[in-house]
């Protein structure tokens, strides 16, 4: 019994732990589903998944505290050392508590703050996803893993501050985020795979356990560098603090969340993640304390000169990452710790501090300091938690900003580097403190005091509805209670998160607030009585608007160089492409073709000789069916210049050449295939030969002189001359392709492999795959991961073409037509037309028997299931099922035209997409929640009365994911294009020009 007990609570530990992840994606998709006047339940979701995650999370305090870590590993590319990891300590711990936490209050709040004209299941759709994002960049045990989930946070990031894509703003700011903090994830990549390689592993137990090693190794500099890009980037470090500022666009909910606890707090996240391995180098120390000095200093100034209230925190927030960044730099333990107390601390008031903002803008309808004035009279509720919460981001006593900031100023005194930073770091942390003082007053006095301008604003100010405000309480009660009781709150919290950090035993600290008359003391009352008085001499000039922009760093406009700069380079890529490309077909295969031949020719320069196997027997009969696929493919550049569909005929009998070549070799899997994308390639070449211009015949000549016909006499000479050495040109760049390859294949088989992979796929298929058929087992089972990478390019290729030409879809029309009729072909009969005309009639149209066409497709279905049951063991699988049946289809599309068949069959090809991708991934994920590998095969043994003892594959259902995507993919395409011959068929039966 205890025994079960136990075994139960660890699969709850363990099932907890990946919910943290998982639940807010699962939410996240159930709310975009949900009607959009259901607003309700769209927050009563969010709000419970946060919650829930939430209290999940806090559960782990007991073994947090310990010092214990639970890690949950699934097995995914063991040999490349990925495989998704979640692990769990104090640090991470902490921060899921923010993230979760943080995401209920928001979720509460932005149920009362969102406007009901607004799409909101699809912002708790973005919210959530958002927050599985982040939970997933905060307990992730793989470094590869990470940067997928920091990734991910970019997107969904955008998402969020383009919420309102109506607004322009919103738009540009969206996309400088994106832009900004992606190329940081980029550089964020590189640099973990250096690490990667320096360790030896990507597993971050194994990495944290390695600092010495990666600080001495010769790649060291390189890793700081690019892991840096990638956090200064996200937490808006100087010269990357632009794009903060335009990303408070957004919704105030998204910029409460993101850019107080999350998002932005990603960057620092990560420092701190790696602060045993990367710290305590003088490199490290000089970026990461250079770039946080420069940031907390220069966002600290331009805070007070903001004339939007956002602006202000959002410049604050800038000065306090910097501040947090800073600490981080110094190399102290101590610093640290004050690095992750400063992280709670700033998530609590500036959280508040936002939600307040967005309470006045809510209520009043604007948030333009020059216009709001004297509100605590009528919102004094909320006038009085905006002053705690300013008072705490000032750094007043008894609130939990000054504790962290008295931390601040400590190791700012005590740092031992060269004399002159000495110096320079306790001035410039005092600076810094005036700075926050000065804003803070200015965020307070200028709103809540002076005279009363409510009757001048948009909309009479009252105080908010109380569950709205009811966040804001909680945060400004945590800034307090944390304020006055330190240690009873906080000491053993912030030992248990700061712990990770420092990599080892933690330094002395104590949370008490009296501890005597000090340095860091005295140097707290200069920052506070400097910032009144900075604020004193600004505050008349301000309210004057003698400052158009911020002094000093005016000309430092980050948005206005990240513009000019991104125009610049699409301007240079436009350019470059002008250049080098060509919008003519043939120009660009010959650059292709020969780019090729020449990277393949300098490969093999030192000649590719034949090994001591035995050249193949030569046989009389393969040698004259390559005669006659040689001959067909010579025909068809012939027949090309004036009959295209002779030329599509002779291309298919080259083709087919090719399938009786693989069935000779005994790969008739190979052979099935090619034949049936044979077929369908030539219905898609037939759809798109309308397209191509027309042959226009030479029209007689009206009497001209003789000088003006010897003119033309020489330029057709010319043109002749040109053309035949154009010829020439493809001609013998096709033979150095062709006859290349031919001997580069030639070479390989006359060639001993005493390793061959095909002997472990042969030994393998049986006993581990449970199939016969090598090659059906290798793409479902041995590499079915690259096979489920083809589906997923073939199903965006398939909704890219959809994408593309559904602009030009005609208007639906209904059409009743007798099912047992002669039936003309308007889809496939223009292009038979225009392919061997050079006119405008549409004389021979094709008449088919459409009710024979429609008994073949129950046929064709039946062949389709044959070849997808047989492909584990014989010759098939469900591509080639899925090109059988997608063909079918297709020929009621030619005979019945196009809108009958989707009047009458309802395929819904996109739907097709969905499912197979959707099943193919769900049986790869089905072998993960029995701790296998992705893609995994299991087999199971039924006994079927009547039928008797079946086995059936876990690969069979992955291959019912790849035939339905198939199916759907071609018929979209396919259908796609047919759109346009339909439409091509109306302006041609109009008289229309083509």
């Amino acid at each position: 019994m205890a025994n079960q007990v136990t075994n139960y609570l660890y699969f709850f530990q363990q099932f907890g732990l990946i919910s943290l992840v998982a639940l807010p994606f699962l939410a996240s998709l159930i709310a975009a589903l949900l009607p959009s006047n259901a607003r309700n339940a769209e927050s009563t979701l969010a709000g419970a998944v946060a919650l829930f995650c939430f209290l999940q999370a806090a559960s782990y305090f007991p073994e947090m505290a310990a010092g214990g870590v639970i890690r949950q590993e699934f097995i995914w590319l063991p040999s490349l050392g990925l495989n998704f990891v979640l692990r769990l300590d104090g640090f991470a711990w902490m921060f899921s508590l923010l993230v979760l936490g943080m995401g209920a209050l928001v979720v509460l709040y932005a149920r009362y703050y969102m406007s009901p004209s607004d799409p909101v299941p699809r912002f708790f759709s973005f919210l959530l996803a958002f927050m599985g994002a982040m939970s997933g960049v905060v307990i992730s045990g793989n470094l590869v893993q990470l940067v997928l989930f920091w990734e991910l946070t970019s997107l969904f990031s955008f998402l969020l501050i383009g919420y309102w894509h109506h607004r322009r703003d919103a738009r540009r700011g969206a996309r400088m985020a994106l832009t900004v903090t992606g190329a940081g994830g980029l550089c964020l990549l590189a640099g973990v795979l250096v690490l990667g390689h320096i360790v030896g592993s990507y597993e971050l137990d194994a990495v944290l356990a390695s600092g010495e090693l990666v600080r001495a190794h010769p790649l060291y500099l390189s890793a700081l560098v690019l892991v840096l890009l990638g956090a200064l980037t996200k937490s808006a470090q100087f010269p990357f603090h632009f794009w903060l500022p335009n990303a408070m666009a957004a919704p105030t909910p998204v910029s409460a969340y993101l850019h107080s606890a999350t998002m932005v707090k990603a960057g620092v996240f990560l420092l701190a993640r790696l602060w045993p391995v990367l710290a305590g180098s003088d490199q490290w120390f000089w970026i990461v304390t250079g770039a946080g000095l420069i940031t907390l200093l220069m966002g600290g100034f331009a805070a007070i000169f903001q004339q939007d209230l956002k602006g202000v925190l959002a410049y604050s927030t800038i000065s306090h990452l910097g501040l947090i960044t800073t600490l981080l730099g110094l190399n102290s333990p101590l610093a640290a710790v004050a690095a992750v107390f400063h992280i709670m601390n700033h998530a609590t008031f500036k959280a508040s501090l936002f939600m307040a903002v967005g309470i006045i803008d809510h209520e009043t309808g604007t948030r333009d300091i020059r216009r709001l004035s004297g509100l605590r009279r009528s919102m004094p509720i909320t006038a009085t938690l905006a002053m705690v919460a300013s008072a705490a981001m000032a750094g007043v006593p008894l609130l939990n900003g000054f504790i962290s900031k008295e931390m601040f100023f400590s190791e700012a005194v005590f740092v031992n580097s060269v004399p002159w930073f000495d110096l320079l770091l306790p001035a410039a942390a005092v600076l810094a403190g005036m700075f926050s003082v000065a804003y803070s007053l200015r965020f307070c006095v200028d709103v809540f005091f002076g005279p009363d301008t409510s009757a001048e604003l948009p909309r009479m100010p009252h105080e908010p509805p109380h569950w709205m405000r009811v966040p804001v309480e909680l945060l400004v009660l945590a800034c307090l209670v944390v304020g006055t009781l330190p240690q009873w709150t906080m000491q053993t919290l912030l030992e248990t998160a700061a712990a990770p950090v420092v990599g080892g035993a933690l330094p002395d600290f104590d949370l008490a607030l009296w501890h005597g008359f000090n340095t860091p003391l005295l140097m707290s009352l200069v920052a506070l009585a400097g910032g009144i008085a900075m604020y004193g001499l600004l505050r008349g000039p301000l309210a004057r608007e003698q400052f158009a922009r911020t002094p000093l760093l005016g000309r430092l406009h980050g948005k206005r160089l990240f513009q000019t700069g991104l125009a610049r380079l699409t301007g240079a890529s436009r350019t470059t492409l002008r250049l080098l490309s060509t919008r003519r077909l043939q120009t660009q295969l010959l650059l292709l073709i020969g780019l090729v031949v020449v990277a393949a020719g300098l490969a093999g320069q030192g000649g590719i000789g034949l090994g001591e196997r035995a050249p193949l027997p030569f046989s009389p009969g393969f040698t004259l069916l390559w005669l006659i696929g040689g001959a067909a493919a010579l025909a068809c550049t012939r027949a090309a210049k004036y009959q295209r569909l002779t030329a599509l005929a002779l291309m298919a009998v080259a083709g087919l050449c090719t399938v009786i070549t693989f069935a000779l070799f005994s790969a008739p899997d190979l052979a099935l295939t090619q034949l049936s994308v044979e077929t369908v390639t030539t219905v898609l070449i037939l759809l798109g030969l309308r397209w191509l211009p027309k042959r226009i015949e030479a029209l007689e000549a009206p009497e001209a002189s003789g000088e003006i016909l010897l003119e033309q006499d020489r330029r057709h000479t010319r043109q002749r001359t040109r053309k035949k050495a154009r010829r020439l040109r493809d001609l013998a760049l096709a033979l150095c392709a062709g006859g290349g390859m031919s001997w580069l294949s030639f070479a390989m088989m006359t060639r001993e492999f005493p390793h061959s992979i095909s002997t472990f796929f042969l030994e393998r298929a049986l006993p581990e795959g449970f199939g016969t058929n090598v090659v059906n087992v290798m793409l479902v089972d041995f590499r079915g991961l690259d096979t489920l990478g083809e589906i997923t390019v073939l199903g965006i290729v398939a909704l890219t073409v959809y994408a593309l030409l559904r602009r030009f879809r005609p208007a639906p029309e209904s059409i009743s037509l007798p099912t047992q009729q002669l039936l003309l072909a308007p889809d496939i009969a223009t292009d038979l037309v225009h392919a061997n005309t050079a006119t405008d009639t549409a004389s021979g149209y094709l008449l088919v028997p459409a009710v024979l066409v429609r008994l073949l497709l129950p046929v064709a279905l039946v062949i389709a299931v044959h070849l997808f049951m047989r492909g584990h063991n014989q010759p098939g699988g469900g591509f080639v099922a899925g090109l059988v049946l997608s063909t079918a289809f297709i020929l009621q599309y030619i005979v019945s035209g196009t809108q009958w068949v989707e009047a009458h069959l309802r395929l819904r090809p996109q739907r097709w997409i969905a499912m197979g991708l959707l099943t193919a991934c769900s049986t790869g994920l089905g072998s993960l929640l029995f701790g296998y590998p992705f893609l995994t095969t299991h087999t199971s043994h039924f006994y079927l009365p009547i039928v008797g003892e079946i086995h059936i594959a876990s690969a069979l259902f992955y291959d019912i994911g790849v035939f339905t995507l198939v199916v759907g993919a071609t018929l979209l395409i396919l259908t796609a294009l047919g759109h346009q011959s339909v439409r091509g068929h109306k302006r041609l039966a109009t008289g229309s020009k083509s």
